[in-house]
């Protein structure tokens, strides 16, 4: 009779850790099926921040472009006016000389009429 019940005790021992085997086996593929689908997760997850980096780095470029073509727009109007102003300047300059050279000479044309003024009444 005890070998009977150690039989029993021994068959449902074993029948206890094949099932418990079995629950392992479908435990762990559970795991790496959780793993799995993590790791897929992961990797859409780091697909769209790169998108998204791409993204935000073309919209920086575009926008530096844009800057650099502003800031040369306004050199180049800036240069315009400079050139214009110079040239107002110069003109001016040129208008101011021509009218003193007038005046000189008109200055010059008076005292030497008036010398020949003198000369003309002195001798009579």
């Amino acid at each position: 009779m005890k070998k009977v019940v150690l039989s029993l005790a021994l068959v449902a021992v074993l029948g206890l850790s094949l099932t418990s085997c079995r629950e392992t086996k479908e435990k762990t593929d559970e795991a790496v099926e959780n793993a799995a689908e993590a790791a897929n997760d992961a990797a859409e997850s780091a697909g769209e921040a790169v998108d998204e980096a791409v993204d935000a780095a073309g919209d920086a470029v575009d926008n530096a472009v844009d800057a650099a073509g502003d800031a040369v727009d306004g050199a180049v109007d800036a240069a315009g006016e400079a050139v214009d102003n110079a040239v107002d300047a110069a003109g001016d300059a040129a208008n101011d000389a021509v009218d003193k050279a007038k005046e000189a000479g008109k200055d010059a044309m008076d005292k030497t009429a008036d010398k020949m003024k003198g000369k003309e009444g002195g001798g009579l």
